[in-house]
């Protein structure tokens, strides 16, 4: 016995040395490969995650053939090892359909493109702005520093808003009807333009949005970075506030009391 093993040692010793050494070069090979690979990738407009899976496959293809080579060398017979190979892939793809699902959700939206990082979006009940697009999931940031993951299979199919990466900013000022409309809108475009957060194009307006029993409602209009939402609301909401006071074109709406 002790012989026999001593034999089949000596006989696939070298053989098994051979494999590792192959196995050993196809990895430094797949990793070269995939680095040149990526540098030459960085010149073209493709998204992160393309570039990771293209990469990605490219490696697997290499390491895949010098494994076939190493498994040739010992001598494994593979027509039987590919069809376990199979069942086990389809046993697999059927565990993992939901996983598989996403990925193909996030090829269809990294190719398609229906919005891109940095685009403020409203999907699948949820909104905030993209902040990173993978192969499973896009995750969204929210105005609280949270964030939002979304499952790609959610995106794929349904209504999308994309709102860019601008947002618009309503406001609307109520005032009395005796106070001069005029100088009400001129004084919020100055507003407007004395705000270094509102975009010059589109350009921003003013203009008198409703008119109502107790007074006139007044919508001023603008378009912000979407960053810039938040911050700037709080900003012209002051700054309407203090000028139309100062001006005395803010007055107390006399509210109509029921007999």
């Amino acid at each position: 016995m002790h012989e026999q093993l001593v034999a089949m040692a000596l006989a696939y010793a070298p053989k098994a040395l051979v494999a590792a050494a192959m196995l050993a070069v196809g990895w430094f090979t797949a990793s070269w490969i995939s680095g040149a690979t990526g540098h030459r990738l960085e010149r073209h407009e493709l998204e992160p995650p393309v570039r990771t899976l293209l990469l990605a496959v490219l490696r697997v293809l290499i390491l895949g053939l010098f494994v076939i080579m190493a498994l040739e060398n010992i001598g494994v017979e593979l027509l039987p090892l590919i069809a376990g190979l199979g069942v086990a892939g389809a046993a697999v793809a059927l565990a993992t359909q939901g996983v598989l699902g996403n990925m193909v959700a996030g090829l269809t939206i990294i190719f398609s493109k229906p919005f891109r990082v940095g685009e403020y979006i409203a999907i699948a009940g949820v909104s905030g702005e993209v902040l990173e697009v993978r192969l499973s999931s896009t995750i969204l940031g929210q105005a609280d520093l949270s964030r939002v993951v979304v499952p790609n299979r959610k995106i794929v199919g349904e209504t999308l808003h994309n709102y860019g990466k601008i947002r618009q900013l309503v406001i609307e000022v109520p005032i009395a009807y005796d106070v001069d409309i005029e100088q009400a809108i001129d004084t919020a475009q100055a507003v407007l333009r004395a705000n270094p957060r509102v975009l010059r194009d589109p350009a921003p307006g003013v203009g008198v949005a409703r008119l109502r029993d107790i007074g006139v409602t007044l919508g001023v209009v603008s378009w912000v970075a979407g960053a810039d939402l938040g911050p700037a609301t709080g900003e012209l909401n002051q700054a309407l506030f203090a000028a139309l006071r100062n001006r005395k074109l803010l007055r107390s709406l006399a509210v109509p009391v029921a007999a």
